[in-house]
């Protein structure tokens, strides 16, 4: 979701910026701002550990999912890669449903 954002800042400030007559120069600074916002919170792999060790010890202890009904913001075919923007414990709550259950909501 930030990705598609991020493109579309881009295209937005592109459009713009030749309106204003901008340089090249200062239309790839523009450009260089926006990859290092959207590269400073990378994908943590730690993390996604962290969930695999939750997931497995809620499975240990047979604990049914906290979240029983999708969330507003949930769409058909949406998985939980689309709800990350949402938040960690969205996203955690999902993955643990999918394992739980088999399936999204």
């Amino acid at each position: 979701m930030k990705l598609k954002v991020s493109i579309l800042a881009v295209v937005l400030l592109s459009a713009h910026g030749l309106a204003l007559g901008q340089s090249e120069e200062e239309m790839m600074a523009m450009q260089r701002q926006l990859n290092a916002q959207v590269l400073e919170k990378p994908f943590s792999v730690e993390d996604e550990a962290k969930i695999d060790e939750y997931i497995k010890g809620a499975m240990a202890k047979d604990l049914k999912p906290e979240v029983q009904k999708a969330p507003s913001y949930w769409k058909p075919g949406y998985t939980c890669a689309d709800i990350y923007s949402y938040g960690w414990s969205a996203y955690q709550n999902c993955r643990y449903y999918r394992y739980y259950y088999g399936r999204y909501w």
